[in-house]
């Protein structure tokens, strides 16, 4: 499976994916999926909002439990970062049948659609119109980098973008939803461990400053009679780094345009894209209004105008108690019992499909241990060994929820 969409959206310059929403990578990824339900004698759908699912069972029964996660990627993002869970999940499945489990309750394997949020802006879109916390008309306002609307794109993949639209019914028949991945941290690693369970995820969202300015010539213009908004923009993301140091959370300003993006010439608008999380909400909040107020402080004494948008927000997610403390016992129950060691439960500050559903969904995650702790890059790895442990311990948290 591995071997077979590895090549799939892989940019031979970079090292790196390029599986954007709707694109022909995307389509490629979405192909993929359904070969492999469709080998394991699976019934495949796609439903309202593009997100794919593969049924062991009856879709329409009560009780179903689901794993999976997204195949999309970031720019020039690495392997593992969602397929290694869409991966896991057809192997967990496979591992199931070889030990003769007996499924008592349907059993579902996900591809979310455009969970990086790569090309539109905003994370985590399918996910989001199934649960009902992105509205439709929100989603058509959506566009790319080019200009083109989410139903365009849609449309152009074959795909009805007037379908979309919150799922209740369908959210209402999962009883658990489990979604492994890769940690995008070095914890395990650290702790020495092959597989963690999520605790929670930190609130998190991204805010778009426009720092507007006057467009003039680089060669003519002298240095005190510029308004140029780029400076400002540099302040902000030195206050950026202040602000997340002081406070102790995170924040990064990772994408820009300008305007008119020349050479020679002095912008008239810059706008970035401000990515900020933390361990509570207090601290995130400390760590915005902190940023924001440096900006406008830069701001008025350049004589440079400042728009603030936030674009999309996710507050904390406390996974369910029970449903965490039961698949650690799984796990534990079924790993080595001369070890002592317990199964470690890991916090983390990036956002998935399984945090917008557990506002719905009873929901859990299980983390596979990444070495180097680098994630949305090339270099984001996860050894065989610790892989196919997950696939074991996926298997297991699947058989306790399904089998029994």
């Amino acid at each position: 499976m591995w071997r077979d969409l590895a090549p799939l959206g892989l940019d031979p310059g970079s090292g790196g994916y390029r599986r954007y929403a709707w694109t022909g990578a995307d389509l490629e990824c979405r192909e993929w999926f359904r070969a492999q339900a469709e080998s394991r004698g699976l019934v495949h759908e796609v439903d309202r909002n593009g997100n794919q699912w593969a049924w062991l069972g009856d879709p329409l029964a009560e009780g179903a439990v689901v794993t999976g996660s997204h195949l999309d990627s970031v720019p020039d993002g690495g392997a593992f970062d969602g397929p290694l869970g869409v991966v896991s999940s057809f192997a967990a499945l496979d591992e199931l049948r070889r030990r003769g489990a007996e499924f008592t309750k349907p059993l579902a394997i996900t591809n979310f659609g455009d969970e990086e949020g790569a090309r539109f802006g905003l994370a985590c879109v399918g996910s989001r119109l199934t649960a009902g916390q992105l509205t439709v008309e929100h989603a058509h306002r959506l566009r790319d980098g080019d200009g083109v609307p989410l139903p365009r794109a849609m449309e152009a993949a074959g795909y009805d973008p007037d379908a979309i639209g919150p799922d209740p019914g369908r959210l209402a028949r999962i009883g658990a939803f489990v979604e492994l991945h890769v940690e995008q941290g070095r914890a395990l690693d650290l702790s020495g461990d092959p597989v963690g369970v999520a605790s929670a995820i930190w609130p998190h969202g991204r805010w778009r400053f426009d720092f507007r300015g006057e467009a003039n010539h680089a060669g003519t213009t002298r240095l005190a009679d510029r308004r140029d908004p780029m400076l400002t923009y540099a302040e902000t993301v030195l206050a950026a780094r202040r602000e997340a140091e002081l406070a102790g959370g995170l924040a990064t300003f990772g994408k820009i345009a300008v305007e008119p993006n020349g050479v020679n010439a002095i912008p008239s608008l810059v706008r970035g894209w401000l990515d900020s999380r933390a361990a509570d909400q207090a601290t995130l909040d400390t760590v915005v209004s902190g940023i924001e107020r440096a900006a406008r402080e830069h701001a008025e004494r350049a004589g440079i105008g400042l728009d603030v948008v936030r674009e999309s927000f996710t507050p904390v997610v406390d996974f369910q108690h029970a449903l965490r403390d039961e698949i650690r016992r799984v796990l534990e129950k079924a790993g080595p019992q001369d070890t002592g060691r317990a199964v470690p439960v890991l916090g983390t500050g990036a956002g998935h499909d399984a945090g917008i559903l557990s506002a719905s969904v009873p929901t859990a995650m299980l983390f596979v241990r990444n070495p180097t702790g680098i994630s949305h890059s090339p270099a984001e790895h996860a050894a065989e060994d610790d892989c196919v442990a997950g696939v074991r311990a996926l298997a297991d948290v699947l058989e306790g929820l399904a089998c029994s």
